[in-house]
């Protein structure tokens, strides 16, 4: 799956859980600092992802994850490991 295509998807995930409308999320944009996302929130866009994508995102991966890139390179890692993705 493209790398923007993701992106897009991720920046759609975000607005509908949140409410809030970004048009363009910037991968150097920090989830919790930039974004203001609270431990729920963050918690409630991850399993949005992992529903959206059908994929598993486990602890150790997640601790890596502090900027919208980070989460863009993990989704899309991820789905390069299941080249049989269908999205939700």
């Amino acid at each position: 799956m493209d790398r923007a295509i993701i992106s897009e998807a991720l920046r759609d995930l975000y607005n509908e859980d949140t409410g809030a409308s970004l048009d363009v999320l910037g991968e150097e944009v920090a989830l919790i600092a930039d974004l203001g996302l609270d431990s729920v929130d963050v918690v409630s866009l991850i399993m949005q992802v992992e529903r959206q994508f059908r994929i598993r995102l486990n602890l150790a991966e997640l601790n890596q994850v502090q900027t919208f890139g980070d989460l863009l390179d993990l989704v899309t890692i991820k789905l390069q490991r299941d080249p049989g993705f269908r999205a939700a």
